[in-house]
Parts: C-alpha cells; sequence; structure tokens
C-alpha cells in the first residue's frame, strides 16, 4: 500500500541535469536490501555526499532553499537499468512526483508500481517550470492526478499530462498491482460462482 493520490500542492526540488540514469539515482552498492524502506537516506548518493561522508553544499538536496514532494528533472530520467529500487529510493526520501521532458520507458513504469508520479511535460514548460523554481524557490505548483494537469501557481499556466487509466486508479487509491488485485476478490469470487451455477445449471 502507498499513500493514495488525488491533488498535491508543493514546492518543488530542481535537479537540471539531463540523461540521469539509475545509477546515479541509488548507486548499485546499496542494492543489497529487499524491503523498499531506507533506500531515501542513499538517494543521488555520490553527488549528495563526499567520500567522508559530509554533505555536498552545491548539491540541491543540501540546499535549503529547496524541499517539497516533486523533483523536477532534466530530460531522459531514470535512464540506464532497470533497478526498481531507483523508484523506492524517491518514494523513500519523500518525492511523490517526478516532472520531466522524457522518462526511460522502464523507470516510468516502476514509479507508477510504487506509488511515484512521472509527469510529462514539453521541454519548454520544463523550463519554464525550472526558471520559475530559479526565481522564487518557494514558488508552489499544482498537481491534480483526477484532471490529470500540472499547474504552476498561482493562477498558471497549467498543462494536461497522460497517464495509463488503470495506473490512475493504483495511484489514487494507494494500490500496487498485488492490492489492486486483492480489492477485487469479493468480485472475482462472484464472478467464480456465478459462472460455476451456469455450468452446474
Amino acid at each position: 500500500m502507498y499513500d493514495t493520490f488525488n491533488i498535491l500542492v508543493s514546492r518543488a526540488v530542481p535537479l537540471n541535469v539531463e540523461n540521469v540514469d539509475t545509477d546515479q539515482i541509488i548507486p548499485a552498492r546499496f542494492l543489497k536490501a529487499v524491503e523498499r524502506k531506507g533506500f531515501g537516506e542513499n538517494l543521488f548518493r555520490d553527488w549528495r555526499y563526499d567520500r567522508g561522508g559530509e554533505p555536498k553544499a552545491e548539491f540541491v538536496l543540501n540546499d535549503s532553499r529547496y524541499r517539497g514532494k516533486i523533483l523536477v528533472a532534466g530530460k531522459n530520467f531514470g535512464s540506464g537499468s532497470s533497478r526498481e529500487h531507483a523508484a523506492w529510493a524517491l518514494y523513500d526520501y519523500g518525492f511523490r512526483v517526478v516532472v520531466s521532458s522524457f522518462f526511460a520507458d522502464i523507470f516510468k513504469n516502476n514509479a507508477l508500481n510504487n506509488g511515484l508520479l512521472p509527469v510529462v511535460v514539453t521541454p519548454e514548460f520544463l523550463e519554464q517550470i525550472f526558471a520559475a523554481i530559479a526565481a522564487d524557490p518557494g514558488v508552489e505548483f499544482r498537481v491534480d492526478l483526477g484532471e490529470q494537469t500540472f499547474t504552476l501557481l498561482p493562477g498558471g499556466p497549467a498543462v494536461h499530462f497522460d497517464i495509463n487509466a488503470y495506473k490512475k486508479e493504483c495511484l489514487m487509491n494507494g494500490l500496487d498491482d498485488i492490492d489492486y488485485l486483492l480489492s477485487l476478490k469479493e468480485e472475482i469470487a462472484e464472478y467464480e460462482n456465478r459462472r460455476w451455477r451456469e455450468n452446474d445449471g
């Protein structure tokens, strides 16, 4: 189970870097755990900390001006290996939305399967988002999953984003694939009983 997602209003963290791969999101040496918890502390580990374990002041996650549940990333976010741990790390850190002009397909699917909403916008609108955050790190954004809109507050502009209808339902109800199937167990049992009665008759 994940947090249900309907409307999110939040500030955003800008990561204006293209071609961020999954090994940069969560380095391979931290993939030993099989549970989804605890990965957030090693999110962007080699970018966040030096070899002595001290935070790098210049990295955006260590900059006190930036916080929020939305990560705004450059083009081609989540490329590289198919590790699901990248989505786990982002979610465990506290992000609920990642915005980019392009996501690697496997990362996008992993995100949707793990309570994280990937929002694809045009390159022009992505630059507009980065510019808004640069002008005011406290600027907020509104993500409406039901309406499938991403809005720069206050008052726009707003853009529409696409999402698979099934994954949308899962996110809005905080369900992964197994949770979704379990939520249908009464309907499945009713169907099986009806088929059994029809065949028996």
